[in-house]
């Protein structure tokens, strides 16, 4: 007869049963308290969360179960080693050590203070290392993994709690050309390809892909690479882009050629009259400007360069048909005169009316705005230190920029901006920042793209590449390979076409500020040529005239009239006495040597042409030698404080 068990029987059962089923979950790999999480195996990794799992899955549940085994084994190695190691150190003195600790503690902490410090010091490193090389990985977890695994994981049929980086295998430069994407898919294939493939390229904005199905197999997966993708480089030196620019419409220049070898560009009649560019230094902002630019001047267009740099386009400085201003107040009084110009077209365009041929109001004009941050706020300080009472507060240089960008395509007067931040701010409000429906964007940041393009979202990731942008347009971005003009194919390409004359009459290549009446009550001719240009003013008349009420943005229309001075200003006669080098050297411009100034008239094509002789010597205007040393080239200060 069996005697019945005893409680401390059932206990004794109950303990040797779960060291059992623990010694055996421990030599299997397998989680200590029994559940299942992943479908990792004892030989593989695993993938995914199994289903019904709840709570948070541990990276140790994607292991093999001999990877768990292996560490656990180490540990226990490592522990045993340790304390045997330890028992046998100072085994006799252990007694009378701790008394001597307790007794006289300060020698021990001397002795620990360092290590401890060490320890600190190697922990601190460690972390700002791990964070500084791991910053990019993580960004990329944040942006576009895990929002792209909220959007996969229903599809696939995967647990929430799926770690993404189990089966996302995602680059960090996965936008690259040569990037290729996978992502590893269940077993069963209970999912359309279609919707995962429509996920993918959304929340990785991406473009121009294919999708590699690999359904075979324990390990089905699917990769993911671009096919249609733009060139890596685009030169105008090719014979094939060269002939594509010669053939691209007079309103319509070629930006660059996108996905597949496309032709990206834009046409400023039809769709969008202004373009904005805006990228970090080093982005192509002026490389951009430039392939638009010197294909403008090869159809006959006036250019007018707006550069407090001076030294973004030297290859356009001395051209037919460009005007280059550099100094902060010739930009201010150039501002007020195309101003001036929009509303003489905005007055040919009415007469002429809606049939007339668009070439009738003259040629096309492009203003050039480099680094507007910095301009407009130089502007405005020019414009408070030569107010006076009673003059508006803002300047009216900006005022008649403003005016240009709402006077639309009919005009035939376009603007190309640059920034490196075009905030609302710097552009003068929300409202003119919508006038560029086209806009360039290179190496941009997160921000950047949320404030000029939130209508594109996701927002493609921005690339290193060199030349590469984003076009955005109509509501779409197309990425782009900027068509690369050298300075000097720019410059032979600009010097190779029409000029402004064969498209719309003769124009003056100065279009400085002129005195009120000269514009705006010279009525237009029937072929829409502008009336000649006066002569550009000394400082003191061009502070007078930026002064003037008469000539501020809201008095620009055509009752705008110059009051003639109760006195001749003898310096009016000095800007147009003409005088030899040596002369101006000495007398008319400070700063400048003689050796200088026949430097530049050898090697600057932007040096003004002779006036006239005296005997062997030739002359030149004082208000054009002025007008050329404040727009010389010179190195850029960096600042927009003003000299």
């Amino acid at each position: 007869m069996a005697l019945p068990q005893t409680e401390l029987d059932k206990q004794v059962e109950e303990t040797v049963e779960a060291l059992t089923v623990g010694i055996g979950r421990f030599l299997s790999g397998g989680d200590m308290d029994g559940v299942k999480r992943t479908d990792a195996t004892f030989w593989h990794k695993g993938t995914q969360v199994l289903p019904k799992v709840e709570g948070k899955v541990t990276r140790s549940s994607y292991r093999a179960g001999w990877q768990r085994l292996t560490f656990r084994i180490s540990t226990l190695a490592a522990l045993g080693i340790g304390g045997y190691q330890a028992g046998w150190v100072h085994q006799d003195a252990t007694v009378a050590t701790a008394q001597d600790v307790w007794a006289n503690p300060d020698p021990a902490l001397a002795a620990l203070e360092p290590g401890g410090i060490g320890a600190a010091s190697v922990l601190t490193v460690g972390s700002a290392a791990y964070m500084v090389l791991t910053r990019e990985r993580r960004e990329l977890m944040r942006e576009w993994v895990g929002p792209l695994h909220d959007a996969l994981h229903r599809p696939l049929g995967l647990a929430e709690q799926t770690d993404p980086r189990r089966y996302l295998h995602v680059p960090k430069n996965f936008t690259d050309d040569d990037a290729e994407i996978r992502i590893d898919l269940p077993t069963r294939l209970g999912f359309s390809r279609d919707v995962v493939a429509d996920l993918i390229t959304q929340k990785l904005a991406l473009q121009g892909v294919t999708f590699s199905w690999h359904p075979e197999g324990r390990t089905p997966y699917v990769l993911v690479k671009k096919t249609r993708k733009p060139p890596a480089k685009a030169l105008f030196k090719d014979p094939k882009a060269r002939e594509l620019v010669a053939k691209a419409k007079e309103s319509a220049p070629i930006i660059g050629f996108g996905a597949g070898g496309q032709i990206v560009s834009v046409d400023l009649d039809a769709e969008s009259p202004h373009i904005l560019v805006n990228a970090s230094t080093g982005g192509g902002k002026s490389v951009t400007l430039r392939c638009i630019a010197c294909q403008m001047l090869h159809h006959g267009s006036r250019v007018f360069v707006l550069d407090t740099k001076r030294i973004s386009h030297p290859w356009a400085r001395g051209l037919p048909g460009v005007t280059y201003c550099a100094d902060i107040a010739d930009i201010h009084d150039q501002l007020i005169a195309l101003g001036l110009e929009g509303r003489r077209r905005t007055r040919v365009a009415d007469k002429l009316g809606i049939d007339a041929d668009p070439k009738a109001i003259g040629p096309r004009l492009l203003i050039l705005l480099e680094e507007v941050n910095a301009t407009m706020k130089q502007l405005a300080r020019y414009w408070e230190k030569i107010r006076e009472s009673g003059d508006p507060k803002v300047s009216p240089a900006i005022d008649a920029l403003n005016e240009i960008l709402y006077m639309g395509r009919q005009l035939r007067m376009h603007v190309l901006l640059v920034a490196q931040s075009a905030t609302a701010r710097a552009l003068g409000g929300p409202e003119v920042r919508e006038q560029f429906s086209t806009r360039v964007l290179a190496r941009y940041s997160a921000n950047a793209w949320r404030m000029l393009a939130p209508e594109v979202h996701p927002a493609p990731k921005s690339t290193k590449h060199r030349g590469r942008a984003q076009v955005v347009s109509g509501g779409s971005a197309r990425e782009t390979q900027i068509l690369f003009f050298t300075e000097t194919e720019a410059r032979e390409w600009a010097t190779t076409g029409k000029t402004a004359a064969d498209v719309g009459g003769s124009v003056p290549v100065q279009l400085l500020r002129p005195p009120a009446d000269s514009l705006a009550d010279t009525p237009p001719t029937s072929t829409g040529e502008l009336p000649p240009a006066s002569e550009p003013p000394t400082d003191g008349a061009r502070a007078a005239d930026a002064r003037n009420p008469a000539t501020a943005p809201g008095e620009l229309a055509t009752n705008a009239t110059a009051t003639p001075p109760a006195t001749p200003v003898p310096v009016v006669v000095d800007e147009d006495q003409a005088v030899g080098l040596r002369e101006a050297a000495e007398h008319h411009l400070p700063g400048i040597t003689l050796a200088a100034l026949r430097f530049a008239r050898a090697n600057d094509p932007a040096f003004p042409g002779s006036a006239g002789k005296r005997g062997a010597e030739l002359l030149y205007r004082v208000g054009d030698l002025k007008k050329w040393a404040r727009n010389r080239p010179r190195a850029a200060t960096g600042t927009t404080e003003l000299d």
